[in-house]
């Protein structure tokens, strides 16, 4: 940068200032609280000097995969098969940290743990668990997850592709869209259409299987590091013993995609607090009219409306996670705090970025890239909207769907 003033005021600015106003510390376990530190300590030190340059570009640093590794955060309440024991508390603290950090490294890790691998742990059979699931856990392998179409979001539940038994294998066709991780996982988990009795069925391809391509979805302005792909399935043959055996509907997938909703939330969460930390920080920095506009009273009035949604964002995910550490919770809770968090979430960076003025819209000052990440966040693994018709119908009797 070349102005000096400017510089000061950036220099820093992204780094952790532990908000935590109501402590929601003291509702943490030890492991937790050691969990959140060393995620915290790990992403200041590795990732925030190198996010933006590749944001901006719009490429994946693979260089942090080893770092990441040696991390030992692969776990989302999975025990054995070399991942890492956590509470799903745990692994909220984890997305909530990588996400203030950056929405693309946590959206990385959100697609390889909560939705490829965790639909090979609940859905596979202990010998696919111990085929793929170790080498995951080493990220010496990395997944993906192909559930959305070019003409199925939202009603994925009417996919199109389909598999078709042929003998001991299985015939892949089909379209998907959006899958992050596509363009460069060793294996990815493609749901489809059984031919013979209609119902939902999930399959591990390979990277190398003959007929499937996977080609980048260029010009986004959101996760720009995420490598999502559309994908074309042409005669994609795999063996029935890549076929998860527990996955013999929808509603197996749904499983899956409740727990992804609390990384989603916890994720918002993330990105929220940076965004309020950011706006603190530079409103003590930056001098206008004399005095640092922290002492102007609209300033402190956005800043305290912006600590009250991330107070509220934190609380709700350690109850969504608690509930489901206890097995308590159901797919409108988790729907909820997707809908509350991701949209909260969304105000707060924008209400940042107004206080940052035109240094706001610069990726030195990180803020537009939180506001533009969110707006990923807020419509992957369900819409808003979808999430607030799940719980509309769920208060009040009626789904309004069509």
């Amino acid at each position: 940068m070349s102005d000096r003033l400017t510089a000061d005021l950036a220099e820093g600015i992204a780094r952790a200032r532990d908000t935590d106003y109501l402590n929601m510390n003291a509702l943490l376990t030890e492991g937790e609280r050691a969990l959140l530190a060393k995620v915290r300590v790990f992403g200041d030190r590795e990732l925030l000097p190198i996010v933006n340059d590749y944001w901006e570009r719009g490429e994946f640093p693979h260089e942090i995969l080893p770092k990441l590794a040696a991390l030992n955060i692969v776990g989302d309440t999975m025990s054995g098969y070399g991942t890492t024991p956590m509470s799903a508390v745990g692994q909220g603290l984890v997305s909530y940290e990588l996400g203030r950090l950056d929405g693309s490294i946590g959206t990385f890790l959100g697609v390889h743990v909560g939705l490829a691998m965790q639909s090979i742990y609940q859905l596979g059979s202990e010998e696919q668990k111990q085929r793929w699931l170790p080498p995951m856990a080493a990220l010496e392998k990395v997944g993906a997850f192909a559930l959305s179409e070019p003409d199925h979001g939202s009603d994925s539940v009417a996919l199109e592709s389909t598999a078709t038994r042929d003998g001991d294998t299985w015939i892949l066709n089909g379209r998907k869209r959006w899958p992050g991780n596509a363009t460069w996982c060793d294996v990815i988990v493609v749901f489809a259409r059984d031919t013979a009795d209609g119902t939902v069925k999930g399959f591990v391809v390979e990277k190398d299987d003959p007929g499937y391509s996977a080609t980048k979805i260029d010009g986004k302005v959101s996760l720009r590091m995420v490598q999502n792909a559309d994908i074309v399935l042409d005669e994609v043959r795999v063996p029935d013993d890549r076929r998860l055996v527990h996955c013999n509907g929808f509603p197996d997938v749904a499983k899956v995609l409740m727990g992804t909703r609390n990384m989603v939330a916890w994720s918002s969460a993330g990105h929220a607090v940076a965004a309020y930390e950011i706006a603190l920080t530079y409103a003590q920095r930056r001098i206008q009219f004399g005095q640092p506009i922290a002492q102007r009273q609209l300033i402190q009035s956005q800043l305290v409306q912006m600590l009250a949604d991330v107070t509220a964002m934190q609380l709700y995910c350690i109850r969504l996670g608690r509930l489901l550490d206890e097995g308590e919770v159901t797919d409108t809770m988790a729907a909820l705090a997707k809908y509350y968090c991701s949209v909260k979430a969304r105000d707060v960076c924008r209400q940042a970025r107004d206080i940052l003025g035109g240094n706001g819209i610069t990726l030195e000052f990180h803020v537009m890239r939180h506001l533009c990440d969110m707006e990923a966040l807020v419509t992957y693994e369900g819409t808003a909207e979808i999430q607030s018709l799940i719980v509309g119908r769920e208060v009040t009797g009626s789904g309004a769907f069509v």
